[in-house]
């Protein structure tokens, strides 16, 4: 299974930053939001990276049709906003709260160019982390394009396994937050889609699961 250095998908301020460095970058700095909030919209000014302390942020944009794309649910510990590192000036989607509370630290981006000056683990997570979630966009929306619904859940189960599962004998235990409707928005299908699905491979041994855990039996079979 990956390091948890290298799971890019999660890089946690908490255990990369030295406790005095994140308490001093701390101070003052936490903002407050309720589920549904809009944290940003689409052509507001990048100028600040954010990491979740509390609660859950949903990244999303909307089709033409006025259809929900989601693009990445995050949890505590995560960042999201971070193309404004690239130069990107204006955002180019919608960041949601999607649980309460939920609780951010908003990084301006002149501070964050001094974390990463001071943390050179740190910096290079970050840049890791832009490249491997523009490359996992475009497979899952390669896999929206030419994939069955039950090829996509096993691909999203197999990567969470490879980015944060934990090997316990012939088993990978999988620790997660998302609840099945966060499920069924990453792979784009309905919330009863997943349950079925979830309890078709719980019936064929291949995997078991709680609100917060997954064991995955037979990685090999998903």
């Amino acid at each position: 299974m990956s390091n948890f250095i290298w799971s890019f998908e999660n890089v946690n301020l908490f255990r990369i930053l030295c406790p005095h460095k994140l308490r001093n970058f701390q101070k003052n700095h936490f903002e407050g939001f309720k589920k549904g909030d809009v944290i940003y919209f689409p052509n507001d000014a990048s100028k600040s990276i954010f990491m979740v302390s509390k609660g859950k942020v949903k990244i999303v944009s909307y089709s033409k049709e006025g259809e929900e794309i989601v693009k990445a649910i995050l949890g505590k510990g995560e960042i999201f906003g971070e193309k404004a590192l690239l130069g990107e000036e204006k955002r180019d989607d919608y960041a949601l709260a999607c649980s309460e509370p939920t609780l951010l630290c908003p990084m301006q981006l002149p501070d964050m160019y001094t974390l990463m000056r001071d943390n050179e683990k740190f910096g290079l997570s970050i840049y890791k982390l832009i490249g491997y979630r523009i490359k996992k966009m475009e497979r899952r929306f390669e896999a929206l394009l030419h994939k069955d619904v039950k090829t996509r859940l096993c691909d999203f189960l197999k990567e969470m396994a490879d980015e944060n599962g934990i090997e316990s004998g012939s088993e990978v235990i999988v620790n997660h937050f998302l609840t099945q409707k966060d499920f069924a928005d990453l792979i784009g299908t309905k919330r009863e889609t997943v349950t079925r699905l979830f309890n078709e491979l719980k019936h064929d041994g291949i995997i078991d699961y709680s609100r917060k855990e997954i064991r995955i039996r037979e990685i090999e079979n998903l």
